[in-house]
Order: structure tokens, then C-alpha cells, then sequence
């Protein structure tokens, strides 16, 4: 089964990102990876080299980011309320795509910045198009309800998500961190979601550097699709 990592972040994640985009398209080589995605924090800063050098190394290239979604309005920027985000995944389906996902992320830094570039569900409902949505990490709106035990506010939450990008472009993120106690307990609630709901669910890594000292963390992730037959986004 083709695996694609679909949450990647490079050195243009500021601060967070340890990735360059050399290294890990010379990576993704080396495990044969037919795709990769790349999807900065709140911005597109390495979109066209990572699309230039993909293509150069015979790889599909997926343009994303990883977005921020503002609690309420992102015109609000109250202390304590606003300071804090959601993170949502977007992956671009084609060109269209592209453009809506630049649309989102300048609408973010232009109109909505408060601490992180913002855009929120209003924004998101009129820029969907043609992009593939996946419901984030931890600080994902659904995974944060879940991992505070409030799951009627995640099944409400989700919801609204499935109203506004539909089901056929959201997808549940589930990670794979056996060590992580709180990302047990919030892949079992988006699964029993996913199930009730009858959504589609994605294997990712929130890849942030390109090795770890353990196992490798790519073919843990291959082992556990092929065993699960996670659902094949892009």
C-alpha cells in the first residue's frame, strides 16, 4: 500500500521546523515515497521550492499548511478569548485548490493575525474548495474537546466541521505516539467518531525533523496502514 506523509513541516515552520526541504526530498527518496506534503505553520513561505524540487526528484508534490482558526470571529482579538487557536490541516487538490489556500493564508496574516495568522470558520467555508481537510493534531479543534473528556462538545464540534467542508474532503487525523498518553485517549475518541459518523480517517506523523533514534518512525506508520487500511487521501 502507497504511504504518503501528509503533515510535514520544514524550517519555514519558524521556530518549530527543523526539516529543510533538500534534506527531507532526499529523505523521501530514500524511502521510495511516491508523494509528500508540506504544511507549514500558517504559512506557504516554501510552497514553490518544495513544488520545484519535488517534481525535479520524480515526487508528487502536495501543497498544504497548517492552519489556525480563530475560537470565534478573527476580527476579535480579546485577550485570554483570542489568544488562543486551532490547528486544522489543508492539503490543495489542484490549482484551484492552490489559489483558495493562498486566499485563506493571507486573509490570515492580513485580517486575522492575533499571536498566529488566523482565518476562521466563516473564512473557511468560503475558500474550502478543492482542498482536503484533515482535523489536526493535539490543538486540533475535535482532538482538544476529546482530550479535555469533553466529548458532546467534540461530536458538536464535529458537526459543524462536516456542515461547513462536507464529507468527502475532511478527513480524522489520527498519530501514531504510543508514548503519548492524551494521544491514546484522543485517536479512540476520533475513531468512535469516525465510525458513528462514517468519516474517513488519515495516518499521520506531524513530522517535524527528518529522523528519530528509535525505530523508524515511516515504517511504524507503513506498518499500522497496512495492518488498518487507513483510507488514501490524495
Amino acid at each position: 500500500m502507497d504511504f504518503a506523509h501528509l503533515h510535514v513541516h520544514t524550517h519555514f515552520s519558524l521556530l518549530d521546523g527543523l526539516s529543510k526541504i533538500d534534506d527531507l526530498v532526499l529523505r523521501a527518496k530514500e524511502l521510495d515515497l511516491q508523494a509528500l506534503a508540506i504544511t507549514d505553520h500558517g504559512n506557504m513561505y516554501g510552497a514553490v521550492e518544495f513544488y520545484e524540487k519535488c517534481k525535479k526528484s520524480g515526487i508528487k508534490p502536495i501543497i498544504g499548511c497548517e492552519l489556525y482558526v480563530a475560537p470565534r470571529s478573527l476580527h476579535q482579538k480579546e485577550g485570554q478569548i483570542d489568544s488562543r487557536n486551532y490547528h486544522l490541516i489543508a492539503l490543495c487538490k489542484n490549482a484551484n485548490g492552490y489559489k483558495n489556500l493562498i486566499k485563506l493564508v493571507s486573509i490570515a496574516g492580513i485580517d486575522g493575525f492575533y499571536y498566529k495568522p488566523r482565518i476562521d470558520k466563516e473564512i473557511l467555508r468560503q475558500y474550502k474548495d478543492d482542498i482536503v481537510f484533515l482535523s489536526g493534531c493535539l490543538k486540533g479543534e475535535v482532538a482538544s474537546h476529546i482530550a479535555s473528556n469533553n466529548m458532546e462538545l467534540a461530536e458538536e464540534t464535529l458537526k459543524e466541521y462536516i456542515d461547513i467542508l462536507g464529507y468527502e474532503d475532511f478527513y480524522l487525523e489520527l498519530q501514531h505516539h504510543p508514548n503519548h498518553k492524551v494521544q491514546l485517549k484522543v485517536n479512540e475518541g476520533l475513531k468512535e467518531l469516525a465510525k458513528k459518523y462514517n468519516l474517513k480517517t488519515v495516518l499521520t506523523c506531524d513530522s517535524h525533523y527528518l529522523r528519530t533514534e528509535d525505530r523508524d518512525t515511516h515504517e511504524v506508520l507503513l506498518a499500522i496502514q497496512t495492518e488498518n487500511q487507513f483510507q488514501k487521501v490524495i
